[in-house]
This record gives C-alpha cells, sequence and structure tokens, in this order.
C-alpha cells in the first residue's frame, strides 16, 4: 500500500511537470512576429524575447543562464567536481512560420524540467549538464539550417556572415544588430575532450508512434538530406499567339520534373518534396518564360540520397531537352546521414522502459532534420521521440501531444541521463 502511495505521488508529480512545461510552451508561443500565428526567427526581437524568458526558466531550475555569440540560450549545472566534463541536453527555439508550439520548443522544456528535479533533490552527477536552446534549427531568415548548433559544434563557417535575409539584411550585421559580435562566434564552440554526448527530446514528426500506440520512441538516426535551387528557363510568351509545337514552356519542364521527384523517391525508398515553385512573368495570358523551383531530397545513407538525386537530375535534363529548355541547379543545403551512439541510446532505451514498462521501447528513424545532426560534429547523441497527435502533423499549427505523454517524456528523460551518470560511476565509458 506504502509503495502504491509513493507510485501515486510520483504520477502526480510527473503530471504537474509536464503541465508546467506546456504551460510554457504556450507562454513561448505568444512571442510570435505572425499575427493570429506562431512565427520565431533568428536573431528577430521574438528571439530575444524568447531568449530572455528561457533565460528565466533556466535560472528557476538551480542553473546559470547564459546567451553565447551565436545567439543560443544556455544553462549551466555544475558536475560532482570542478572538473568533470559535460553532458548536453536541448533542442531548438526558433520556429517556421505559422508553426506548432512544440517542434524544439518541446524538448528544451523537458530538459529544463529534467534539471529542475536533479537541483530540487540535491542531485549532483559525475558530469555537469548544460541545457541548450538553440537559436536557429529551422534556416527561415538566412536560408542556412542549423546555425546555433553549427556554432556550438565548432562548424561555423565564417563566410555565412554574407548570408542576406529576404530584405537584403546579412546576417553579419543581424548578428550585430542583436548585441552579438559576428567575430566571436567561434566561441560558442566547445570542446570536444570535454563533452560526454548529447540527449535531445522531440516531438515525432510522422504518425508512427501514434498509429503504433506508442507514448515514446528511440531513434536509431537522422536521414541524409540536400536541398536545391532549380530552374527551367524557356522563352515567355502571348498565351494565344503562340502556336502550342512552338513553345518553350518553362511551368512544364519544372511539373514534369516535380512529377519525377514523388517517382524516383517511390522506386529508390528515399523521400523529395518541391516545396517552392515560382513563374515568371507570372501572368495568366503569358507562356512561363522561367520556372525557380526547390527540392529536399533524403534518405537513410548518403549515398541513396545522392543516387535518388543523381536520377531525378537525369530526368530534369531530359525534360529540359525534350522541350528546349535550359535547367540549372544550385546545391544551397547538406546534412549528411548520422546514426546515433549505441550506449547512449541504450540509456533512452532504459528511460523509456523505466517510464512506460515497455521492455523493448520502439526503435524509429528520423526523416526530418535536427540539432543533432550538427552536434554529431561535437559529441555522440541520441534522441528521444514523444508521440505527436492528430495524424503527425508538424511544422503546422495543429502539432499536439498530451500531458500523459509529456509526463511520460520527462521520467525517460530523466531515467536516461541518470543511466548515462550510472555507467560513468561504473567506470563504463558513456
Amino acid at each position: 500500500m506504502r509503495r502504491a502511495r509513493r507510485a501515486a505521488a510520483s504520477a502526480g508529480a510527473s503530471l504537474e511537470d509536464a503541465r508546467e512545461a506546456l504551460r510554457r510552451c504556450d507562454v513561448l508561443a505568444g512571442i510570435s512576429s505572425m499575427e493570429g500565428g506562431i512565427e520565431r526567427v533568428y536573431l528577430s526581437r521574438e528571439h530575444a524575447a524568447a531568449n530572455a524568458q528561457v533565460s528565466e526558466w533556466i535560472e528557476g531550475a538551480g542553473m546559470r543562464a547564459w546567451q553565447d555569440q551565436a545567439g543560443n540560450a544556455r544553462g549551466s549545472y555544475p558536475g560532482a567536481t570542478p572538473d568533470a566534463p559535460v553532458l548536453l541536453l536541448g533542442s531548438h527555439l526558433d520556429t517556421v512560420p505559422d508553426a506548432g508550439r512544440y517542434d524544439g520548443i518541446l524538448g528544451v522544456m523537458i530538459a529544463i524540467a529534467v534539471v529542475r528535479r536533479l537541483h530540487a533533490h540535491g542531485v549532483m552527477l559525475p558530469f555537469a549538464i548544460e541545457v541548450l536552446g538553440f537559436a536557429d534549427e529551422e534556416g527561415v531568415r538566412f536560408g542556412r539550417t542549423l546555425l546555433g548548433s553549427c556554432a556550438v559544434a565548432g562548424t561555423w563557417d565564417p563566410a555565412w556572415l554574407d548570408l542576406p535575409d529576404g530584405e537584403g539584411v546579412t546576417l553579419r550585421n543581424a548578428l550585430a544588430s542583436f548585441g552579438l559580435d559576428p567575430e566571436e562566434v567561434a566561441s560558442a564552440a566547445l570542446d570536444p575532450a570535454t563533452v560526454v554526448g548529447y540527449l535531445e527530446a522531440h516531438i515525432e514528426q510522422g504518425p508512427l508512434l501514434l498509429d503504433a500506440g506508442r507514448p515514446l520512441g528511440v531513434v536509431s538516426g537522422i536521414m541524409g538530406a540536400k536541398r536545391f535551387d532549380l530552374a527551367m528557363e524557356g522563352e515567355a510568351g502571348h498565351a494565344g499567339g503562340v502556336p502550342m509545337r512552338h513553345r518553350r514552356d518553362a511551368l512544364l519542364g519544372a511539373a514534369e520534373t516535380a512529377i519525377a521527384v514523388e517517382q524516383v523517391a517511390l522506386e529508390h525508398g528515399v523521400v523529395g518534396t518541391v516545396g517552392q515553385m515560382a513563374v515568371l512573368p507570372g501572368a495568366a495570358n503569358v507562356i512561363p518564360g522561367r520556372a525557380d523551383f526547390s527540392l529536399d531530397v533524403r534518405a537513410a545513407t548518403d549515398a541513396d540520397r545522392d543516387k535518388a538525386w543523381e536520377e531525378i537530375r537525369a530526368r530534369a535534363v531530359a525534360a529540359a531537352g525534350e522541350r528546349r529548355l535550359t535547367f540549372t541547379e544550385h546545391l544551397r543545403h547538406e546534412a549528411r546521414a548520422t546514426s546515433t551512439e549505441r550506449r547512449l541510446s541504450e540509456a533512452i532505451e532504459h528511460g523509456v522502459t523505466v517510464a512506460t514498462g515497455e521492455r523493448e521501447p520502439m526503435e524509429l528513424l528520423s526523416k526530418a532534420g535536427h540539432d543533432a545532426m550538427a552536434i554529431a560534429s561535437l559529441a555522440p547523441y541520441a534522441m528521444l521521440f514523444v508521440r505527436n497527435g492528430n495524424g503527425g502533423v508538424s511544422h503546422h499549427p495543429d502539432e499536439t501531444v498530451t500531458v500523459e505523454d509529456v509526463a511520460l517524456a520527462i521520467d525517460a528523460f530523466e531515467a536516461a541521463v541518470l543511466a548515462v551518470a550510472q555507467r560513468m560511476t561504473d567506470g563504463t565509458p558513456a
């Protein structure tokens, strides 16, 4: 009976922690540049306000709060010794336009909740903990994803300082206007020798956990991605005056390529998306002379991704040739496929088992990109997925999680952190 009462009290505390985490997601959802929706981009006023609010929560959890020169919100919780290495926990605080309120943000709130528990119980671990609210995972403003986590990983490219946003403001000038020193971004980097690893909790950006009836899942790796700016150029002309067989319609070449993307993706078991298309001159009575469009292609391995791209490219070139068009391509973004580290994933698996009682937690490959991809250059990583309701929709206002699932996620994440600590105490590498 006493054990049952303790379990009930623990469950009640977890639900309260989950309610607070979700309340905080709601607070951040209100920090937005978009009327009636959520949008918070890198180095904006909303970014600054979100960092200030998160810093308050970090300090309330017993950490020292600070902001690095890349604009990441960070919190430090000391280890048992002054020279202890550090375990990183976190996710991102920026959003896409018209976003949901949990993608990235929930992971930061779960990390803070775990440290708050440790601090409340006076727990000191054989490593320090650093919570990271990454500043720019989505890449909305400057077209380059993972800027915040690349800075921490030590892979920041100074050439990115010349990237312009949609209004022509360079990243260099935006950093300076934000109160940061563009020449000091590299100071955000951590020394790989001091980092135990990185754990990230994130909503699943898909329906697999939902379909399986599982609240939590263990990530096995993240797909490699390439993103291109593509164009077909032909000749504009009067919609009534140019005979059909004489036309060099750029939109038709782009449309054929978009259909080819779907066909190749299905044939090769990859994912491909044409998410943007712009037609010039753009008048109803003018044949399109140019079509600019995007391509995002992802696969479990870089080799599979690149093979699919080469076939898409070949079909685009063929479509251009048949229609007397010029096809051009520009690689905008590339991220290699990564795998989680076995021992850290075992810690996440242990956490899921402790929280849910599942003896064999569900394993998933992430098709979406995450800050963990960049941190993989710095340290090993593992990830926990939280069930996403409403069909698994993400990057959309209808993102949904339940308080019960979030409570389990906080319990699982805490158990994972403690499992990593136990390994170090036992003398086993994390």
